[in-house]
């Protein structure tokens, strides 16, 4: 495939669109790294670039000027526009929206999630305006949340499902609602199954 870098044993799946050119294309490439799963009808323009144990559901779309890193997922009918930036271990679940959005390492973004990037319809200075949210390290974000530009989720952090993150989290806390309004420290939930001493003690020895 032109303009695309592919590493070992990936699995590309019949109708599968790797290396769309970007409206604004400089001769640049896509690269893949190793033991990629593309599932079917997913585009991945050029200028982007993926790491190792990449996958994806059933047509989703990757614009230019993503960097994404090991063992990330992005689901079926998710939307990454340009400009993303993601950290190792990070899923993305089906029908997320993301844009000029950061999210580092260990973060879950539930199904129907949408990052907004711009306070307003697009302008003449789009690029210099308030731009996307930050999302910090172990952050868990519930279904169908909305997360609001310039906003910032400090890192352990817990969004309750269907909330609209209007301004920043602090870190180690629950949120929910709309507007999101801090309910709880992380240390205050409680295991409801009694698995583990307290909730997601099993991601304390991920990797970074």
């Amino acid at each position: 495939m032109e303009g695309v870098i592919l590493g070992k044993n990936c699995q590309v799946d019949p109708a599968v669109n790797l290396g769309q050119s970007p409206r604004k294309d400089n001769g640049s490439v896509l690269e893949i790294g190793d033991n990629a799963i593309i599932r079917s009808y997913t585009v991945i323009y050029r200028n982007t670039k993926i790491g190792h144990n990449f996958q994806t559901g059933h047509g989703a779309t990757i614009r230019e000027n993503n960097i994404i890193g090991n063992n990330v997922s992005v689901g079926t009918n998710a939307i990454l526009e340009a400009n993303n930036r993601l950290g190792n271990n990070v899923r993305i679940h089906s029908a997320c929206f993301l844009e000029n959005t950061i999210i580092k390492n260990n973060v879950f973004v539930g199904p129907g999630t949408v990052f907004t990037d711009d306070p307003h319809p697009m302008c003449p200075r789009y690029e210099e305006c308030v731009g996307g949210a930050v999302v910090e390290d172990n952050v868990s974000i519930g279904a169908n949340c909305t997360i609001l530009p310039g906003v910032k989720i400090g890192s352990n952090s817990l969004i309750g499902a269907g909330s609209v993150v209007a301004k920043d989290v602090p870190a180690n806390s629950v949120v929910a609602g709309n507007p999101a309004k801090k309910i709880k420290d992380i240390k205050d939930l409680k295991c409801q199954k009694g698995f583990f001493n307290y909730p997601y003690q099993w991601r304390d020895n991920q990797p970074k």
